[in-house]
């Protein structure tokens, strides 16, 4: 197995993160609907963060949204970041692994494709952004393509040649529970199965 930060600085150096954000654009539209729905019920500007940004685009779409006052991405793959600073140069863009980085001030809106389930422990993870990443009332907004009840994904661990952790969608929601996230809300999106979108939200004290 392979670290999965090596073979997406190699997909970036190939050109195959345009082909990642084609692929995940109907999914993240939603996500992004929701999200910013729910900082606007907040009243005030708001930061956001991308983690796993890959390329930037789902970061600067945020940066063009009225009253984001930050956004800004973390990746673990250095050549998506290198990407991603040669598109945007004067966006803010951090190559850093996970659990081991925090952002340098709290969010109120964290949005995250396609990252938590290379982790060998997502759901210590959630607790994190809820605990350290998260302004009291922010909100995390997490897709996810590779759970127990998507068969198709079963077997990209071995095909990819990563490590990748399998759950079903009521662990996921559990994990999201025990994380002590509030006002839980998942749907699938962008089609059949779907990826998976679990959306929560920190307590407001």
């Amino acid at each position: 197995m392979r670290a999965a930060t090596d073979v997406f600085s190699e997909w970036a150096g190939a050109g195959r993160d345009e082909g990642m954000e084609r692929g995940h654009a109907p999914a993240v539209s939603e996500m992004l609907a929701f999200g910013l729905a729910q900082t606007a019920e907040l009243g005030r500007s708001f930061r956001a963060i991308d983690v796993g940004c890959g390329n930037g685009w789902v970061v600067r779409q945020l940066q063009s949204m009225p009253f984001c006052t930050v956004a800004e991405g973390v990746d673990g793959a250095a050549g998506m970041i290198d990407k991603a600073r040669s598109i945007d140069p004067e966006g803010l863009y951090h190559h850093a692994m996970l659990p081991d980085w925090r952002p340098d001030g709290r969010v109120d809106l964290l949005v995250s494709m396609e990252v938590l389930y290379y982790l060998e422990d997502p759901a210590a993870m959630l607790r994190e952004f809820r605990t350290a990443w998260l302004n009291p009332a922010g909100w995390a907004v997490v897709g996810i393509d590779h759970y127990r009840e998507h068969e198709a994904s079963l077997t990209w661990p071995e095909d990819v040649g990563v490590q990748m952790t399998t759950l079903s969608e009521d662990e996921w929601l559990r994990a999201w529970t025990s994380a002590g996230f509030t006002n839980i809300t998942t749907w699938r999106a962008a089609g059949d199965p779907g990826t998976l979108v679990i959306a929560g939200q920190a307590p407001s004290t």
